[in-house]
């Protein structure tokens, strides 16, 4: 590829590319002509994706709860492109089990993955595209992100966070006049491997229940990634804050708990997991 052309290409990088919603995300920008560079911890699959869009893809070994490998990433971005448009912190990980029951380790994989990887991404890029003179970065959070669940502590905790930092992101770049943009992502049910081993040390049949009613629901109920890519560029096209492809799900889950804030309600199980 020649200086030029490179410089005619939105550049976009994607955290956890390997599968899921991020390799849909990958394989839309690269459909978009976007140059991509995919970075994800799983190499192996990093490079089957690599391989399966031509490889034009750069990819990057990553692990977004490690500082000085998302720097790395930043850097692999700017010294082979110049620049970067778009910055998908879409990394995450499920830890399922009764919070009294979930370990140390379940609590540092599931916040150091969802919450510090974000916050990586975030110092690691932003300053750069502040210096570029543009760019957005979209953090997937998730419905639960607004609504908390049972047996899903470290997740819910971690995706409230994170659509806190994305908003409280957007206002400062707002209050020193950056040119640069955050997006809040909020999947519903999408078809990924976010339930295929999500225990935590403690097993138990009420957890083992929830996470089988759950893979029934992403089966049943659940986008394939392409075509939630495909709704998540979009959002970013109108320039989304909220980008919620599947809002009937969101705006159901919010409205649900709002109510049970303002009414001083007791939470209550919203899907029969006893």
């Amino acid at each position: 590829m020649t200086e030029p052309e490179t410089r005619e290409k939105q550049v976009v990088v994607v955290t956890g590319a390997a599968s899921g919603i991020g390799a849909g995300i990958a394989r839309h920008a690269h459909a978009r002509g976007m140059a991509v560079i995919l970075a994800d911890i799983d190499t192996t699959a990093l490079d089957r994706l690599a391989a399966d869009l031509g490889g034009a893809a750069l990819t990057c070994a990553t692990d977004v709860a490690d500082s000085g490998s998302v720097h790395a990433l930043a850097d692999l971005a700017y010294d082979s492109f110049g620049r970067v448009d778009l910055l998908f912190n879409n990394a995450g990980i499920m830890r399922a089990g009764f919070l009294w029951q979930l370990g140390e380790s379940d609590w540092d994989a599931a916040l150091g993955v969802n919450v510090t990887g974000v916050v990586n991404g975030i110092r690691a890029f932003v300053p750069r595209m502040i210096d570029q003179g543009g760019g957005r970065v979209v953090n997937t959070a998730s419905v639960g992100g607004f609504a908390p669940g049972p047996m899903m502590s470290p997740y819910s905790a971690s995706k409230f966070a994170v659509v806190a930092i994305t908003e409280c992101l957007q206002m400062e770049l707002s209050m020193v006049g950056a040119p640069v943009s955050a997006s809040v992502l909020a999947p519903g049910p999408v078809i990924t491997s976010v339930f295929d081993n999500p225990f935590g040390a403690v097993s138990h049949p009420a957890v083992d229940r929830m996470v089988a009613q759950m893979r029934e629901l992403l089966g049943s109920d659940g986008l394939d990634a392409d075509t939630f890519a495909e709704l998540v560029f979009a959002g970013i096209d109108r320039g989304d804050f909220w980008i919620a492809p599947q809002g009937e799900h969101l705006d159901a889950m919010v409205r649900q708990h709002t109510a049970t804030i303002l009414e001083r309600r007791e939470p209550v199980i919203r899907q029969s997991f006893r």
